[in-house]
């Protein structure tokens, strides 16, 4: 059974990743920014705490077989719908891919902190941070290709 004060520190710790992550997109002025990610990291702890909770309601009898790793595959098939709604084109370049991907990045940081997956929350935490961060950073050294090399 899950304490009460699990709850708190799983729906915490997914808050706490998803502004984290939402750090870098509000830095840059993008619209999926801190609450944006707070509140996905929040929202996929909740749902995969809710299911857990459930099973463990459903199957405490011995005879209801429940499932809830369902809840995580619809909620990878919702997340990624919202976050294809966040990528748009104008003027023939693609936006916002990084603001998606950080959306489905959060989404998967609520369901580790839901699930109790504290190594894998913070293993994921540090590389997706590390990908925002540095490899951006690093990104100013790359060459660019032209708008030849497109033709």
């Amino acid at each position: 059974m899950i304490s009460s004060g699990d709850v708190v520190l799983r729906l915490g710790c997914a808050t706490l990743v998803g502004l984290a992550i939402g750090l870098d997109r509000e830095m840059r002025g993008v619209p999926a920014g801190l609450r944006t990610h707070a509140l996905v990291g929040l929202s996929a702890a909740a749902i995969t705490l809710s299911a857990l909770l459930l099973h463990d309601t459903l199957d405490a009898d011995g005879r209801t077989r429940s499932d809830p790793l369902r809840v995580i595959q619809g909620l990878a098939q919702a997340i990624g719908f919202i976050a294809a709604g966040l990528i748009f084109v104008a003027r023939d370049q693609v936006k916002n891919v990084t603001s998606a991907a950080g959306v489905w990045l959060t989404a998967t940081l609520g369901i580790a902190a839901g699930a109790g997956q504290y190594f894998l929350l913070g293993v994921t935490t540090a590389l997706g941070l590390f990908v925002l961060v540095f490899v951006r950073l690093s990104e100013r050294y790359l060459p660019r290709p032209s708008d030849a090399d497109f033709d």
